[in-house]
């Protein structure tokens, strides 16, 4: 119950964010979200991310593999390529959130490209919630503070990287004319499967301890797809610095909170 208890804690806290972040639109004064603005949020939630699948997910994943006698780097490679694999086959079969090149600019072409955004903050979020929930289910199977300090840190960093992911779907929402309350709503939405999903896996995690390394992988590699197939082109449109200078500053928070505690 301990387990499950600190990730129902971990996973509101993460959801919370992302409703906060979403809620922004609600209190914006006009309409006219600032593209630079739009790249440093995205730019600074893809260097957290990025942290965090290293720090936080893939040196765990090969830590406890080595606790269970086995090689570090298999489950945490095998792990990795399966959370790619995963994703790259969703997007296949969800073709209605392919972008259309030969598609006409506008209003329609915009509302796509926002419908694929949100899905792939909304997907990405389900690996996320897992991540949580493993870091504290290993923490609880071992009993030890510096893997809850750790889950903690974990879970702080993902609601830091959570804030500007719902803003970044709220507000192009509103940009493409969704209510105010609506678009808040979406946003608020793509963070529900956090907690579900932390929650589930806690409920498993203790009866299938051997996969805990290649679900932690896993979670990475789904992570960074998103990552470099989304948050980074998105980040450094028109050539822009501000995304770069953004993915540095999220990356050195996030590795600063999973050293620090």
């Amino acid at each position: 119950m301990t387990g499950l208890m600190w990730t129902a804690c971990g996973t509101g806290f993460t959801f919370l964010m992302t409703a906060l972040g979403a809620a922004v639109v609600l209190f914006m004064i006009s309409d006219d979200f600032n593209d630079k603005t739009r790249r440093a949020f995205l730019g600074f939630a893809a260097g957290v991310m990025i942290a965090a699948s290293v720090w936080s997910l893939l040196i765990p994943a090969i830590e406890e593999a080595e606790k269970l006698g086995k090689k570090g780097w298999i489950p945490a490679a095998g792990g990795f390529a399966c959370g790619v694999i995963f994703l790259m086959l969703l997007d296949k079969l969800l073709p209605f959130f392919h972008p259309e090149p030969d598609r006409a600019e506008g209003v329609s072409r915009g509302l796509r490209h926002t419908a694929m955004l949100v899905f792939a903050i909304t997907l990405h979020n389900i690996p996320e919630g897992m991540a949580v929930g493993l870091a504290f289910a290993v923490a609880a199977n071992n009993g030890d503070p510096a893997m809850f300090a750790a889950a903690v840190a974990l879970a702080i960093g993902m609601g830091i990287q959570n804030f500007p992911e719902g803003a970044a779907i709220s507000i192009p929402l509103r940009q493409h004319g969704m209510g105010r309350f609506k678009s808040f709503l979406y946003g608020m939405a793509s963070g529900v499967v956090e907690p579900i999903f932390g929650l589930l896996t806690v409920l498993v995690a203790g009866t299938v301890e051997a996969i805990l390394p290649w679900m932690l992988a896993f979670a990475a590699g789904a992570m960074l797809y998103v990552v470099a197939d989304e948050l980074i082109p998105e980040a450094h449109l028109e050539n822009s610095r501000t995304g770069t200078i953004s993915v540095m500053i999220g990356f050195m928070l996030m590795m600063t909170l999973d050293v620090a505690l």
